[in-house]
């Protein structure tokens, strides 16, 4: 038996919070004879594992209850890790000063820290950092719409 991922989207909807403080980042389901499902859940303000362990028993119930007990795979929910880009427009904005890589539609890349997110929620502001010579040189803050965006990281930085 496969596991539709459509139907597994609408029951993680209706395994969240009604808070809606907590919202999906991604669902896979690999294509194994015991399947996984792994599940990527963000916040406003982050999420616990707590959090995860209870949207994950929510998630399991309503899976039981639709394909049944007999049903053999794994289930895991997690929050997205520190490495991982940000898929969701809404996780942006607890990096709000917080250094971004970005690579963009048309091909180029921009690390710079990320001033704001656009009050219409179109896109962000981003002060671009350039290196210039030994020194990190800062650009007026420009406009990038999350269109324009395919992949943004958070930089880590030890400092």
């Amino acid at each position: 038996m496969t596991l539709d991922r459509n139907l597994l989207l609408e029951m993680l909807r209706d395994s969240l919070p009604l808070e809606g403080t907590l919202f999906a980042v991604d669902l896979t389901v690999s294509d194994s004879v015991r399947p996984k499902v792994t599940v990527t859940l963000d916040g406003e303000q982050g999420l616990g594992i707590d959090e995860c362990a209870q949207v994950s028993r929510r998630l399991a119930r309503r899976i039981e209850e639709h394909y049944g007990d007999e049903l053999s795979y794994t289930l895991e929910v997690t929050s997205p890790g520190a490495d991982q880009p940000l898929r969701d427009p809404r996780q942006y904005a607890r990096h709000v000063g917080r250094t971004l890589q970005l690579k963009l539609q048309d091909g180029t890349e921009k690390t710079g820290k990320l001033e704001t997110i656009l009050p219409d929620g179109e896109g962000i502001e981003l002060a671009e950092i350039i290196k210039d010579k030994h020194k990190q040189k800062i650009l007026p803050v420009v406009v990038v719409p999350f269109a324009g965006i395919t992949e943004a990281v958070v930089v880590i930085s030890f400092k």
